[in-house]
């Protein structure tokens, strides 16, 4: 039986899903939504590291800037993705390994981690809370920690209403309720906001922001795509404007959870 590395090897090695998502008007939503909320935890010489790194646009962006980073990816396409893109002016280190386990790192070694890809591929919670555990070991006291995932309504609209899957999702993908069953053969994972901040509450972080990155940008995204970039900047800042608020979020493609660990 295939296991979660072997169906995602086949995803992420089929399609160029990775290299482009965060390339569209509609996708840079999330990467500059991101961005904009951990640049303002950043301090000059902070030592970064992303778990999950996918094909290193954050990581890229921030050694680029700068920054002492180093970068696990578990599919290895993504990871020979991300070195290509290393020049020699950045100081940043690319391994391949798990969220699970990072014992490659001590403890406290890290002043900022990001976890913005893993728990979109873990699917029971014993995987979700050794990642998270992972995450705020190798975290230094009073370090940053931000945590991306997926909400369950996200999936309803964005996969089964528009990609046509409203009948064979029922009962195999959702349950009962429509939140959504996460599964290896279903490749992603999700959660429902009050769910994962119960999850959080569990751990010695102090809880700081949660952030919807993308809002209903994905859901709209070929209007979004059209949009000129005065339009565009209107849309941007409207959804800057909004993006902490409760009542906005749970249709969000893509959460951002900040905190700190105590």
């Amino acid at each position: 039986m295939k296991g979660r590395k072997e169906f995602l090897n086949e995803f992420y090695n089929e399609s160029c899903h990775e290299e482009t998502r965060l390339v569209s008007k509609h996708g840079s939503v999330e990467f500059l939504t991101s961005i904009k909320y951990i640049d303002s935890y950043l301090k000059k010489g902070d030592k970064i590291l992303e778990v999950g790194a996918g094909t290193g646009k954050y990581s890229l962006h921030y050694a680029n800037k700068g920054y002492e980073v180093t970068s696990i990816e578990l599919i290895e396409r993504n990871l020979e993705i991300l070195k290509s893109g290393i020049t020699s002016n950045m100081n940043i280190e690319a391994y391949q390994g798990d969220a699970i386990d990072l014992s490659r790192f001590s403890d406290n070694t890290f002043d900022l981690t990001l976890v913005l890809g893993p728990l979109y591929h873990l699917y029971n919670d014993e995987d979700v809370n050794k990642a998270i555990k992972e995450a705020i070991r190798v975290t230094k006291k009073d370090g940053i920690i931000c945590l991306a995932y997926l909400t369950s309504d996200s999936i309803m609209v964005g996969w089964a209403l528009h990609s046509n899957h409203l009948i064979d999702g029922k009962g195999k993908d959702f349950d009962k309720n429509y939140k959504m069953i996460n599964y290896p053969e279903g490749l992603f994972a999700a959660f429902y906001i009050s769910e994962f901040k119960e999850i959080m509450s569990k751990y010695n972080v102090e809880y700081l922001k949660n952030i919807a990155s993308d809002g209903m940008s994905d859901h709209f995204g070929e209007k979004i795509d059209s949009l000129t970039d005065e339009e565009f900047n209107v849309w941007l800042d409207y959804h800057f404007s909004t993006c902490e608020r409760e009542d906005l979020q749970g249709y969000s493609n893509h959460m951002l959870y900040i905190c700190r660990k105590k």
